[in-house]
């Protein structure tokens, strides 16, 4: 009689690959699949989010153009697109920290 303990090495060869191939699955694709509905919807938050902003420094340039009379005229053109930047640049330095404060 043979041992029940005893199994050939490619029915063990094909249990370990078996055990193998799901604890693969359980560990790395069945969790990729549960973060996929949160990765979408952070990408399209994220995107949406980017364009308000940029249409955002758009307005605001703008405005300091058309709405200022003759404050930015002559030789100070250049001002409201460096007013704009540093705004930008400030939303920038506060998503920046936002994203290292633990």
């Amino acid at each position: 009689m043979a041992d029940p303990q005893h199994k050939p090495i490619p029915e063990v060869m094909s249990e370990l690959f078996e055990l193998a191939k799901g604890y693969a699955r359980q560990e790395t694709v069945d969790p990729l699949r549960g973060i996929g509905r949160y990765l979408a919807f952070g990408t399209a938050g994220a995107i949406i989010g980017g364009v308000g902003v940029v249409l955002l420094m758009l307005a605001a340039l703008r405005a300091l153009q058309t709405q200022t009379g003759s404050t930015f005229t002559g030789s100070l053109t250049w001002l409201p697109y460096l007013i704009v930047l540093a705004v930008a640049m400030v939303f920038v330095g506060i998503a920046a920290s936002r994203i290292t404060r633990k």
